[in-house]
This record gives structure tokens, sequence and C-alpha cells, in this order.
């Protein structure tokens, strides 16, 4: 999407002039970010958690740098390094403690984005490279995260390594293979760290990239906006600067408030106390569990608990949970309502509220033990995980009758009953 009325870039003093020629930097930020990128007029605060993803980011790559420079990959003295920097080098406590609960932020924060993506209909046309860069991005998140959790060396670290690469032995004929391939021998020890380290260190390089996709893809149509209606001109425009710049700025500030609190008063608040006890092969801990973020996969591939059709349970688990993963790169063409925002979907609002129910109940039964009816309950809300986007969504989206939607950003903003007095009927199916 052009937009004719976006004002231009003119550098008015020579060395400007002279940079914008040969390398056009201050252009682009300009027509990115500054006031030559007109953007809805009616964003809310939903829209902050884009940039704050952004600034997370930022903060995990900065911190996992310096961090790195004390490290040592090498499962005899990994753990002893750990406590090294926590003990030893000067702010590294602070280092340390801001990476491990940083990760947890950023991952709140993209949950965060996902959902609001979920609610406003963003992935819908004409943003769907938008959406499925987005998912790209949060699947490189989570292999990071996941091999970031083995780098200290704790109990969990090496357990949880086991376990989820574990996983691949699943897969008929090759998986054994495929798993000593991953961790460079049997069981992890010195390759899987090294190659987990490297790994760990590369992956936020790559999210960046393809953050820069991300943002490059969202410039072409342009923002979503609450109402989910298109921009129509000028008048349903503000520029991105200063009117959300600022905006942001609110949003960046409590974000920090929050993480200064994780830090500086509970910084092992969302960590697990068997990471502190060295990682010891012959010991397994009572309860394995992942960190927060991985609870409702974890708990999905805990539902499968008995062989169907001659597939053992275990590849079941495996194929349910990295499906319900896969599951959110075919959203836009499982939801084909033409309406996008859900405050126009009465129906749609209501079944994504039970959705919201269903992935904390996962959430639950994941970091729960595996007694009977915490098994039972995880069943359920699997089956409704997948019978949400599979059959709810495709059923109500040819179904429902949506509210009507304003005429315009304007009208809906501007006018008191905006959405009501000044609306246009609604696409009808």
């Amino acid at each position: 999407m052009s937009f004719p009325w976006a004002k231009h870039y003119e550098p008015k003093q020579p060395l400007m002039r002279w940079l914008d020629e040969k390398l056009p930097l201050p252009r682009l930020v300009y027509n990115s970010i500054g006031a030559g990128y007109p953007v809805p007029r009616n964003l809310n605060y939903w829209w902050n958690f884009g940039v704050l993803a952004g600034v997370a980011l930022v903060c995990q790559i900065i911190t996992g740098v310096v961090l790195a420079m004390h490290y040592a990959p090498n499962a005899l003295v990994a753990f002893g390094s750990t406590e090294h920097i926590m003990r030893d080098v000067n702010g590294g406590w602070f280092l340390r403690y801001a990476h491990a609960n940083g990760a947890s932020m950023f991952l709140a924060v993209v949950y965060v984005h996902i959902g609001r993506g979920l609610y406003y209909g963003s992935y819908k046309a004409p943003r769907e490279m938008v959406w499925l860069l987005g998912v790209v991005i949060f699947l490189l998140m989570m292999a990071t995260a996941f091999m970031g959790y083995v780098l200290p060396w704790g109990q969990m670290s090496f357990w949880g390594a086991q376990v989820i690469t574990g996983f691949f032995s699943a897969i008929p004929g090759v998986g054994e293979t495929v798993r000593i391939w991953l961790l460079g021998g049997f069981a992890p020890d010195n390759a899987a760290l090294n190659r987990f380290f490297s790994l760990h260190y590369l992956l936020p390089f790559v999210i960046a990239g393809v953050i820069i996709l991300h943002i490059w893809a969202l410039h072409i149509p342009g923002s979503n906006n609450p109402t989910g209606v298109d921009v129509k001109g000028e008048q349903d425009t503000v520029p991105f600067h200063p009117y959300y710049t600022a905006k942001d700025g609110v949003g960046v500030g409590v974000f920090f408030l929050v993480f200064a609190l994780l830090v500086f008063f509970a910084p092992n608040l969302l960590g697990h106390p068997d990471n502190y006890i060295e990682a010891n092969p012959l010991s397994t801990p009572a309860h394995i569990v992942p960190e927060w973020y991985f609870l409702p996969f974890y708990a999905i591939l805990k539902s499968f608990t008995f062989n169907f059709l001659w597939i053992p349970a275990k590849l079941w688990g495996v194929l349910a949970m990295f499906g319900s993963i896969l599951l959110l790169f075919f959203l836009p063409w499982l939801d084909s309502s033409p309406v996008r925002s859900a405050k126009y979907r009465p129906t749609y609002r209501w079944f994504l509220a039970v959705l919201l129910v269903d992935v904390l109940v996962l959430g639950y039964v994941g970091g729960a033990e595996p007694i009977a009816r915490n098994v039972i309950l995880g069943q359920i809300a699997s089956i409704y995980y997948f019978a949400h986007f599979l059959i709810v969504l495709p059923w109500v989206s040819r179904s429902e009758r949506p509210r009507p939607l304003p005429t315009s950003i304007t009208a809906a903003v501007l006018g008191k009953h905006g959405e009501t007095d000044h609306a246009a009927p609604a696409l009808a199916h």
C-alpha cells in the first residue's frame, strides 16, 4: 500500500544531503519510524508489544554477548563458569539475571503480541506474510530459548536436553540416528554443549534479520488497527513520530519497570531450584519440567499415553506438539471471515476467550505432576486446542453474523457512536 500523502525526507544541512545521496540511511529511518511513515490514528497500547519485542531482543543480545566472554562451554566447567559469572565477575550477577529473566520477558511480550494478532485479525489479507514471518520468529525464539536453558549445565538443564532431544528418537527408522547427530554422542555432553552454545549465540542475530523482513513486510500494506477497517485517506492516519514514538515510550518504561522488579527483587521466580545443582547423569530429578513458556506445548506432548493406528504414543505426542505451532502458519486460510477485528465478531470473541482459558489450562498441566486427573485434563485441553483451529474457527468464520463496521477509522475515532451511527453493513457470507 502506498501513502501519497506521506511526508518525504528532504535534508537541509549540506552534510545530511551528502550522506543521503551516498548512503540514504537517514531517509530509511525517516520513512520507517519517523514522520514519513503514516499509521492508523486509532492504534491502542496493544500495538506497543512489537516495539517491546525489539527492545527485549536488544537486551538479550547485549547481555548475551558479554556473558559469552566469561562462559566456558565445557561439561566439566560449564556449571562452575556460571557460578564464576555470578560471584566473581563485576556485575556478573546482574548480567546473568537480566539475561535469564529477559528471555521470559521476551517470550511474554511475544505471546501478548500473538494474542493481539489473533484478536484483531492481523493475520488476514493483505498481511499474511507479516504473520508467517512472525511465526518463523517465534519458532527461532523457542529454539534459542531451549538451547540457552541447557547452558548453565544444572540438573534441569541436563535432563531437559535429554528429554527434548529424546523426542527425535520417536521418528521411525532414523530417529535415533538424528538424535545422536544432534547431540554429537549418545547423551548430552561436551559436543552437545558446544553445539547448543554456538547456535544459541548465532540464532539471536538470525532472529534480528527475520525481524527486519517482518517489519519490511509490515510496511507494504501498513499496520492493522482495532477496527480492522482499511485506511481510506490522510484523515485516517497520523505520523508515527511523534505520536507513536511517545506512546511506545510509555510502554518501554512499563516494560523496564517490570523487568527491574524481576531482576532485583525476584530473579529466581521463574526459574527452577534444581538448576542450581550441577548436572548429574546418574540422578534424575523427581519432576522434569521446561521453562514456563514451553509448558502448554509440553502438556500436549504428555497427553498422548497410548498407541493409536500402529503409531507409538511418543511419536503422536511429538507430532502433536510441533503441529500445535505449525497450525499457526495456516491461520490466515483457516479463518475465512472478511471481518478482521474480534470487536465486531461476537461469536469469535467468545471462542477466543475459551482458547485463552484452554492455553492456561495446558500451561498448568505442563507444570503439574502427571497423575491421572491432570493427564485427562491435558487430553481434553489438547483436543480443544486443535478443534479450535481446525473445526471451530472455520465454522464460526462461515456462520457468524458480524456487527456493522464503521465507515472509516475517522468515523470510529471522532464519532461518539461512530461504530453504530456511521456504520456500514458488514460483509455477508
